[in-house]
């Protein structure tokens, strides 16, 4: 553990509970992909299988379930209880383009071919696209709410934190995780353009419009 995994972990646990409350406290689920969010399930669930063989110590622990629990319990409000409020016709990305793809380069590029080391890669090039309906929905319909905003900036500090945290280490500790860190800078890198309309506009009190 070092401050910057310490403080990726924080800020990807404020994006998630920025946006259970956007959903809870509005009562809606508008603005927000759906199919990111499958996404973003399927990704924990494939990564923390570990839970059940593995034991790190219990900030590991609680972490992993509260992500797991966190991701079913957003698709759960989006796709039954407020599923009158769910965007279906802008949210219309074609997730087995990310899903397919993801899952052959992780049987063709891991660390060890086993099931286990399979899935976690399989989790990790999933994630670095995940976020891409949720954009692609911003982009379709022109403008994301200010808590929408907020949602996606902690989310894509997670991810450039993660990527201090993989550069520390390896000056630090000698350590890296190859698949890890160029997973991590494609999806930094699908949040840049966000970042800066998010600076630019939505810190100074301006509803984020992306072109279409």
């Amino acid at each position: 553990m070092n401050i910057f995994r310490l403080l990726a972990d924080l800020s990807h646990l404020l994006a998630i509970i920025i946006l259970l409350l956007k959903i809870w406290k509005t009562r809606s689920c508008a603005g927000i992909s759906g199919k990111s969010q499958i996404l973003f399930s399927i990704v924990y669930t494939t990564r923390y299988l570990d839970l059940i063989t593995t034991f790190v110590s219990p900030y590991n622990t609680i972490m992993k379930i509260v992500f797991i629990a966190a991701s079913y319990a957003t698709v759960y409000l989006m796709y039954v209880k407020f599923k009158a409020t769910y965007d279906h016709n802008h949210d219309t990305f074609r997730i087995e383009f990310l899903v397919i793809p993801s899952l052959i380069l992780a049987l063709l590029i891991n660390r060890e071919f086993t099931l286990m080391e399979v899935l976690w890669t399989f989790s990790i090039y999933l994630e670095s696209v995940a976020i891409l309906p949720q954009l692609f929905l911003v982009s379709k319909t022109g403008e994301a709410e200010s808590i929408t905003s907020h949602y996606l900036f902690a989310l894509g500090s997670y991810r450039g934190l993660y990527l201090l945290n993989w550069i520390y280490r390896y000056f630090v500790e000698d350590h890296y995780e190859l698949i890890a860190i160029v997973a991590g800078v494609v999806q930094t890198v699908l949040y840049c353009d966000f970042f800066y309309l998010y600076i630019t506009k939505v810190l100074k009190g301006k509803k984020l419009q992306l072109p279409a």
